[in-house]
């Protein structure tokens, strides 16, 4: 009789050590479920309209963008090889993104896999901090053009732009690359549940039953180290520029040289104003902002900024208009 307790409570305890086992790797193995918008899930069919637009003059324009670039060789110059990089990237950011949330919108797709998160996340993450270090790169193409006009040919040369290009993927990646790892080392419980529309870092980490913090600070510290130095270096270089500017003796250098400027200006701010007022929204504004507003910001950053690139430079740039002109014209020719 002793024995036969015994072995049940051995089975009990053998029993409920398997059940611990299944929950805290639940989300490994169940996967992730998101939300959507949280507070706007009537509103997800309507939403879907303009997010799949943008979305596809995202494709649209970026690709026109890219094809023009690629193919007219009056184009193969560093400030419009850097707008390439950038046009790569925003396809990519916004493709990392859109697609899983529209099927969430449109059929109520929720599931994805926790591998399948975690390379969601990586790329999103890897994608932005990509397109910021471009968005640096093509300040130092026109502080370089306008504070030293002479030396132009010989600084951005060909070798250089491309150990820029690879110092930018190098930097993406080693900074992006140990989320993966913060994330695998957490034990999961039951929880797997995202309010969001894609995976990111703190929103994975915040399913887990363990101590977080250090993924918490290496997000700081990662945020701080890419973009935000980022946002310092491109401010301090247009600083330099503005000066340089303001010194041109020619009324029509000037004006010239402030409409370069001032698509590039747009652009950046079109970058990293909904970026960070999401961030700090997030962080700091706590109940006071609706948890919609952040996820909508957060959809916004990565779907409008793309979508607006091409725009602002295929209007304000006459290189580009007759490029694309000659881009068409060459196709129309090639279809007689």
């Amino acid at each position: 009789m002793t024995q036969v307790r015994s072995l049940q409570k051995t089975m009990v305890i053998s029993s409920a050590n398997s059940i611990a086992a299944v929950n805290s790797s639940d989300t490994r193995v169940a996967g992730c479920l998101l939300t959507g918008i949280p507070g706007l899930e009537h509103l997800h069919t309507w939403l879907s309209i303009p997010f799949c637009t943008m979305y596809i003059a995202a494709l649209a324009g970026n690709g026109i963008l890219i094809c023009v670039i690629v193919s007219q060789p009056s184009l193969h110059e560093p400030m419009y090889i850097f707008l390439l990089m950038l046009a790569s990237a925003d396809v990519l950011l916004s493709t990392s993104a859109m697609p899983k949330a529209l099927a969430n919108f449109w059929l109520g797709s929720r599931h994805i896999s926790f591998d399948e998160c975690l390379t969601q996340m990586f790329f999103i993450h890897f994608l932005f901090v990509a397109d910021s270090a471009v968005l640096l790169a093509m300040a130092f193409d026109r502080y370089v053009a306008i504070c030293y006009p002479l030396r132009y040919a010989t600084v951005l040369t060909s070798k250089v732009i491309g150990k820029i290009a690879a110092a930018t993927l190098t930097r993406s990646f080693t900074i992006m690359f140990p989320t993966i790892f913060l994330l695998k080392r957490l034990n999961y419980c039951q929880n797997n549940i995202i309010a969001h529309t894609f995976c990111e870092h703190m929103g994975i980490a915040r399913l887990s039953c363990s101590d977080i913090s250090i993924n918490v600070w290496y997000g700081v510290a990662a945020a701080f180290l890419s973009t935000g130095l980022d946002i310092i270096l491109v401010s301090v270089s247009y600083v330099h520029i503005l000066r340089a500017v303001f010194h041109l003796p020619s009324q029509d250098a000037r004006s010239k040289a402030l409409s370069t400027c001032g698509s590039h200006v747009c652009v950046i701010l079109l970058f990293y104003i909904p970026a960070l007022f999401s961030v700090f929204a997030y962080r700091f504004g706590g109940r006071r902002i609706p948890r919609y507003v952040h996820i909508l910001l957060a959809n916004l950053y990565v779907v409008i900024p793309p979508m607006l690139n091409p725009i602002i430079y295929g209007v304000r740039t006459k290189q580009i208009l007759e490029g694309v002109k000659q881009m068409f014209s060459d196709l129309a020719k090639g279809s007689k």
